[in-house]
């Protein structure tokens, strides 16, 4: 109740106090500063993925920015020898602009990660955006093999869309999802999300495919452990993900220490305060959580 209190009260505070509430969480607002981070991460036993903050661009020109962001970030991946990815969202390069925009802007990046022998990762949005997102999806997936896209567990049409495209060499996160959707295309019971999550981890097993499990439900991971060692599956055929300094006791350094790959994401950018106050909205602990750690270091 307390946490639901201050995060309601943050956004009306000034930008610069919400800032301390976005710092653990968001990795800066430039390149340079984002890369410091996943630097102490990999130095820390993590993998990492980055992603530029900001969403649903409606000029050309911006998109154009972001791409060529996106193209140095993978640049000076390569050039420090950084166990880091990236995750883009299509609106974020021009998809409510146009289709072919966002997928000329895409295939930039992924003939950019062909040259830097790196992986993409097309993030999922929005339900309107689902069908155009494995568009472009398919469409990169012929061009360049290490290409993955996102499975949001509350979608109740994602058993279908896992069914028709996991197979071997496919590569997806597995999510619960944030966006507000209806009831009649999504889940908004707790336990029926959880329940389609596991169901969505069988498919992925059943179809030799890479499963990354984004979660830090401490549910989800104690059971898709049982599921791991009953299947026997190797640790290559999977990995752990979780947003960048969300406090998870130390349970990562624990998957880790058990030899299992964990993946932190990694939000930066000059959008971070409306991502603050979307993430303290979704998950008001967080308000709890940064006013204990205000003044001790960042997690990662």
């Amino acid at each position: 109740m307390i946490n639901n209190l201050m995060a309601s009260t943050i956004p009306l505070l000034p930008k610069w106090f919400v800032r301390f509430f976005s710092s653990p969480y968001v990795a800066g607002e430039t390149i340079e500063k984002a890369l410091g981070h996943v630097k102490n991460i990999n130095n820390k036993g993590f993998s990492a993925t980055i992603d530029i903050l900001g969403e649903h661009v409606l000029d050309t020109e911006t998109s154009y920015v972001i791409t060529a962001d996106y193209c140095e970030l993978y640049e000076k991946i390569n050039q420090m020898s950084l166990d880091c990815n990236l995750s883009i969202k299509p609106t974020h390069l021009g998809l409510d602009l146009s289709f072919d925009t966002a997928l000329k802007n895409v295939e930039t990046i992924i003939n950019k990660a062909k040259e830097n022998s790196n992986f993409l990762r097309l993030d999922m949005e929005n339900s309107a955006q689902t069908d155009n997102t494995f568009k472009i999806y398919n469409y990169c997936k012929n061009q360049y093999a290490e290409v993955g896209v996102v499975f949001q567990a509350y979608l109740k049409r994602s058993i279908e869309d896992m069914g028709r495209l996991a197979r071997p060499g496919f590569n997806a996160r597995i999510c619960k999802g944030i966006y507000k959707e209806n009831l009649t295309i999504a889940y908004h019971d707790p336990g029926e999300i959880r329940n389609n999550y596991l169901s969505l981890v069988e498919i992925m097993i059943q179809k030799k495919a890479y499963a990354c499990y984004a979660t830090h439900d401490q549910y989800l991971i104690d059971r898709i452990i049982e599921i791991i060692k009953n299947r026997k599956l190797s640790n290559d055929q999977f990995e752990f993900q979780v947003l960048y300094g969300v406090p998870m006791n130390g349970r990562l350094e624990e998957l880790v220490h058990s030899g299992y790959k964990v993946r932190v994401y990694v939000p930066f950018g000059s959008e971070w305060y409306k991502y603050s106050l979307r993430r303290l909205k979704e998950n008001p602990d967080i308000a709890g959580y940064v006013i204990k750690n205000i003044f001790s270091k960042n997690s990662y």
